[in-house]
Order: C-alpha cells, then sequence, then structure tokens
C-alpha cells in the first residue's frame, strides 16, 4: 500500500518515532519506521557527534532531527542564557534545594548553568546548520510557528519541515507559514501539548488544510502506542503517526530503570498537564515533585527559566532515585502521554515497530471486513 509520507521522506512505513535517544531512532529506521531525534538538549558540537553515529548505525535509512524554537518566550532573543540564569529569582532556588534535602539527594551540581554564553533562542537554528552536514530527510520544529528562515533552509535544502500543532487555529498559523508537513498532536499527548484530544483535532485540522486548498500531509499524534490506534486516525484523514512515549519503555531509551518501571506501574490517569518542568504546559508521568509545588502554592516560571532551573535538579533525582533513594524515586518523572496505560512490559523498538505494522494491518482487515 503507497502511503504520501513514505514517498515524502523515504521511509517504509509511515510511522515517526520522535526520540531523544539516537539508538532510538537508529533501531526504528532500521525497523522501517523513520526516526525522529529530538534535539533541543545537544549543543552544535554534541549534536554533531549524535548524528555521526547515527550516520553510522541506521544501515542507509532515512531519519530526520526536532529542533525548539519558540515563537514566544519571557525574555529578549538577544539575551544570553547566563543573563536569563541570573534573572532566576533567589526563593525559587531555595525551593528547589529545599526539595532536595528533604529527599536526602545532593545538591551538588544542581544550580541553573549553561555549556555556552550565545544568545539562546539562536540555538535551534544553529542545530539546523548541524543537521544540514548529514542526510537528514525531515525537520520538525518543536513549539510554534515555523520561523521563517527555517522554511527557507528547509527549501534550500530539499528537505520537508514540519510542525507541530495542538489547535485548529495553530494549523492555520502553520499553513500561511508554508510548513510541508503539519504534526497535529492532542493533548493526550506527553511533553508540550495542548487540551482538544487527537480524535477531534485530527478532522479538524484536516479540513482546516483542505478549507485552505492545501495539500499538507498530516501526521497525527497524541496517545498514539500501536497499530490498530494508528490505523484508526489513517481512517480520518491522518498520512500516519507520529509517536514519543511508546519508544520511552524500550530498552534502547534514555528512560532509566526506575521510570521505565513507573511507566509500567501506571495507568493513564497518572500523567499530568503542569508547567512545572518548562514553564509552559507539558504532560509529565505526575509524581511528588508536581505535589510539592502545588502544595507550596508556587506558580512555574515562564519559559525558558523554569527549565534551566529545574532540568538539573531533576537529573539529580533520577540519579538518586536510580541508587535506590525511595523519596527520589517518588519524584522521579518525565514527559509521557496518557498511552502509558498501554505499556505493560519493556521491550525493543524494532520489537515496537513490527507491533505496530502486524497492528495496523489486523485493524484494516477488520475494516474491509466491515465494509465487505
Amino acid at each position: 500500500m503507497p502511503f504520501k509520507m513514505t514517498e515524502m521522506v523515504g521511509c517504509e512505513f509511515p510511522l515517526f518515532a520522535f526520540s531523544h535517544c539516537r539508538d532510538v531512532v537508529a533501531a526504528v529506521s532500521r525497523a522501517g519506521g523513520f526516526g525522529v531525534l529530538g534535539a533541543v538538549s545537544f549543543s552544535p558540537e554534541q549534536l554533531e557527534a549524535e548524528l555521526a553515529w547515527i550516520d553510522d548505525n541506521v544501515d542507509g535509512k532515512p531519519y530526520g532531527i526536532d529542533v525548539l524554537i519558540p515563537e514566544v518566550q519571557a525574555v529578549d532573543k538577544s539575551v544570553s542564557t547566563e543573563e536569563i540564569i541570573a534573572r532566576i529569582p533567589s526563593e525559587y532556588r531555595d525551593f528547589t534545594v529545599q526539595i532536595l534535602e528533604d529527599a536526602g539527594v545532593k545538591t551538588d551540581n544542581t544550580h541553573p548553568r549553561s555549556a555556552a554564553s550565545k544568545p539562546n533562542t539562536s540555538l535551534g537554528e544553529e542545530l539546523l546548520e548541524v543537521s544540514f552536514n548529514h542526510p537528514v530527510r525531515l525537520i520538525a520544529n518543536a513549539l510554534g510557528t515555523a520561523p521563517p528562515s527555517m522554511i527557507e533552509a528547509g527549501k534550500k535544502h530539499g528537505i520537508p519541515v514540519a510542525a507541530l500543532v495542538g489547535a485548529k487555529e495553530h494549523a492555520i498559523k502553520q499553513i500561511d507559514a508554508g510548513v510541508d508537513i503539519i504534526v497535529a498532536q492532542g493533548g493526550e499527548g506527553g511533553g508540550h501539548c495542548g487540551e482538544v484530544s487527537t480524535i477531534v483535532l485530527i478532522p479538524e485540522v484536516v479540513q482546516a488544510i483542505q478549507d485552505a486548498g492545501k495539500d499538507i500531509p498530516v501526521l497525527a499524534a497524541g496517545g498514539i502506542m500501536n497499530g490498530q490506534q494508528m490505523a484508526g486516525m489513517m481512517a480520518m484523514g491522518a498520512e500516519g503517526a507520529w509517536c514519543g512515549s511508546v519508544w520511552l519503555a524500550t530498552a534502547e531509551s534514555e528512560t532509566n530503570e526506575v521510570f521505565r518501571r513507573k511507566m509500567i506501574e501506571a495507568t493513564s490517569r497518572d500523567t499530568i498537564r503542569s508547567k512545572h518542568r518548562t514553564g509552559k504546559y507539558s504532560r509529565q508521568l505526575r509524581s511528588s515533585w508536581h505535589s510539592k509545588w502545588e502544595e507550596a502554592g508556587r506558580d512555574a516560571l515562564p519559559m525558558p527559566f523554569m527549565m534551566l532551573l529545574s532540568e538539573p535538579v531533576l537529573r539529580a533525582i533520577d540519579k538518586a532515585a536510580i541508587n535506590g533513594n525511595p523519596k527520589a524515586q517518588e519524584m522521579a518523572t518525565y514527559f509521557v502521554g496518557q498511552g502509558v496505560g498501554l505499556v505493560q512490559e519493556e521491550r525493543s523498538a524494532t520489537a515496537v515497530v513490527q507491533d505496530f505494522k502486524e497492528g495496523f494491518a489486523e485493524a484494516f482487515e477488520r475494516f474491509n471486513g466491515l465494509i465487505a
């Protein structure tokens, strides 16, 4: 069966795997899907090393990258990361230190820091430049309208540009911006997400594209954990699926064994949309990290202040959790969608792709049987 997305990016099956882990990206692409590396946490030098490794381990199969160029931030684009860190209120720094001390977690190396002093919002564009030195087949913007510089760079290098949306009005902005692919992510999804459910969002976005007289493929995202769900989204007009949470329970994932165990034990009601990680609403596994902020009545700082404050602290919590600290294990959290309730065991990324293919085929056989 031919798929528009497979023809556009050169993969065999329109299953797009967003992951911060190069091992997942390479494994999914080798298995016939399309791995997408989340690049936001890398410096340009680190990204160069990651992409070189993928090139050597992907067996010539296609892959892409996802960068973060926020449309709206609380600081001017010219402000350096060090200047932003200096503006974080002392009472917020003290509060995170108290959280760690109460849990018996060492507070060394938990201060907000940056490896470079370059303007923070220019980093996404620097990462794009690095990616163009590698055979990437897709670039995606994870937050806000894709900037003109990204659209122009994609056209210059012959690489399609994708952008994530969480509402119909966001999709209209992306259509006007000139993106090649729209990833419509419902509120069930992990990471930054809106409030509209996937099952409502997909037909809304598909209709908006048709009303605009455009031919832009849509990838469905948000809570999709198996091939049957993927088939259902495609029956509503999507051209494939963009998944993130399902890879977090794989052996290749960047997550640690404590979090993977919590995923397996969790239900779909154990996630929360919270600003207490990045400063913007993102869906995460609910833990005592969130309840401590809520009980203290502290609002989250805006992006990027909250992200710079929380990430070193959460890394320290993860380290302590792995070392057996029970209070740290209670606080351990990560981005994950409501589909976590469908996670029953740890598998390999290759096995997940194969299960998607089989579930997808079974769903369409069922459709055909019902029609017949």
